[in-house]
């Protein structure tokens, strides 16, 4: 599981830092239904991550677009790593109006859920 390649999204995998799974987002993701795809794999970078005791650390800084779809999508993979109790770290970039806005309502999501069912999700918004 190097990288998942749908469409126009790749999302490859670092393991070159041990203390987390790094996964850069990049292209797009703007199909209908981008969980298919997308959950199944990261069903797989928590159960490599819970074992290795690190965190997933997913960049989105050279994303270009993602649709409504695609936020549905990360509220579930929140969801599911805080099931899995892997922390979580979403880094984007703060010059794309875009990105800012979509990801700050993310994070007040993250927020709105009860504490026992979500690890600690960390939002960086860095200037790409």
């Amino acid at each position: 599981m190097d990288r998942l390649k749908t469409d126009e999204l790749v999302i490859r995998v670092d393991r070159s830092a041990p203390s987390c799974l790094r996964l850069d987002w990049q292209g797009r993701s703007d199909g209908a239904n981008p969980g298919e795809a997308i959950a199944p794999f990261f069903e797989r970078v928590l159960t490599e991550a819970k074992g290795a005791n690190c965190f997933v650390d997913m960049h989105f800084e050279a994303l270009h677009h993602f649709n409504s779809s695609t936020i549905a999508t990360l509220i579930q993979l929140m969801y599911a790593s805080g099931k899995a109790k892997v922390p979580l770290r979403i880094v984007y970039d703060a010059k794309l109006t875009w990105q800012t806005l979509a990801f700050e309502g993310l994070e007040r999501a993250a927020h709105s859920f009860g504490s026992d069912e979500w690890p600690k999700v960390e939002f960086f918004p860095v200037h790409a």
